[in-house]
């Protein structure tokens, strides 16, 4: 028995992290405002993105879906809102590569998920990206320093790993139901990051309302490019594995810290450009070889 992937929808996983990956970018820029300020401002430009897009298809309002549609859904409203807190805050708190790198752990820990609750077995292709991955992954850490090369932040490198927890959660629930309609969570995470937000912000007596500047490029952020991210992402996801999905969207991985460096000059070391190609390879590997009719040989784990 032989099984297919259509390159289309590889594509379009790999093209969701690499959309992603400029937020990696808007949030460096926008300096004057913490993590907090931050995100509930990129959060109210996913919710009027996407109900004004729900509007224009005559569906109901997708924050209200989002906690009543059962707890598969549920669950991946909360695995994306700790994903997106997690990523922003090791943004702010250490550098864009740091960040980046650490958080693409993702595809182990689907691997563990997506055995337990989908069964799900993989391919020698798969294993083959996955290691090789890794071993970009341990070459760019190795070689990543903190912020004004003074050791990368404690809390922010855990922030990274702790979102690799989540979006891999979110992958295996968005995979559990590949038919339905996922675009609620959105919606939902947003809703509750504004919360909880706006209640730490007050409680640190902060300003909800940071320069114009930064709210521009939350609102970017969250309106544009998380939304049509994850809008290709779940819409590849109907074909494609789980753990195949984390492994296409590590193209976020090697793309936010490149940007970073062309427009804030934070210059990556030529380790940390080494282990980027092992990732790409792996990436660009996997989606060519997946798109080709192969034997499918399942691996336990």
């Amino acid at each position: 028995m032989s099984t297919r992937v259509p390159l289309s929808a590889s594509l379009m996983a790999v093209g969701a992290g690499m959309i992603w990956s400029f937020g990696a970018l808007t949030a460096r820029l926008a300096k004057h405002s913490d993590a907090w300020q931050y995100l509930l401002w990129r959060s109210v430009g996913i919710i009027v993105v996407m109900e004004c897009v729900a509007w224009r298809r005559g569906q109901k309002l997708l924050v209200r879906r989002a906690f009543v549609s059962g707890w598969l859904m549920i669950a991946a409203t909360i695995s994306l809102l700790v994903a997106s807190l997690a990523y922003v805050y090791a943004v702010k708190s250490t550098t864009a590569a740091n960040a980046a790198f650490l958080s693409s752990i993702t595809p182990l820990v689907a691997v563990i998920l997506a055995r337990l609750t989908l069964r799900e077995r993989l391919t020698p292709v798969t294993v083959a990206a996955i290691g090789l991955a890794l071993v970009g992954l341990v070459v760019m850490v190795s070689a990543a320093g903190g912020p004004n090369g003074t050791g990368a932040s404690a809390i922010g490198n855990a922030s990274a790993l702790m979102s690799s927890v989540g979006f891999a959660s979110y992958t295996v629930c968005v995979r559990a139901d590949s038919s339905r309609d996922w675009s609620p969570v959105l919606s939902g995470y947003a809703t509750l990051m504004i919360l909880l937000c706006g209640a730490v912000s007050l409680a640190h007596r902060r300003t909800l309302q940071p320069p114009a500047h930064d709210v521009a490029l939350a609102l970017l952020h969250g309106g544009v490019l998380i939304v049509v991210g994850t809008l290709l992402f779940n819409a590849a996801s109907r074909v494609v594995p789980a753990v195949a999905m984390t492994v296409f969207a590590q193209s976020e991985t090697v793309f936010a810290p490149f940007w970073v460096f062309l427009v804030l000059a934070e210059r990556p070391t030529s380790t940390t450009l080494g282990g980027a190609s092992l990732i790409l390879v792996a990436v660009v590997g996997k989606a060519v070889l997946d798109s080709r009719p192969v034997a499918s040989v399942g691996i336990p784990i």
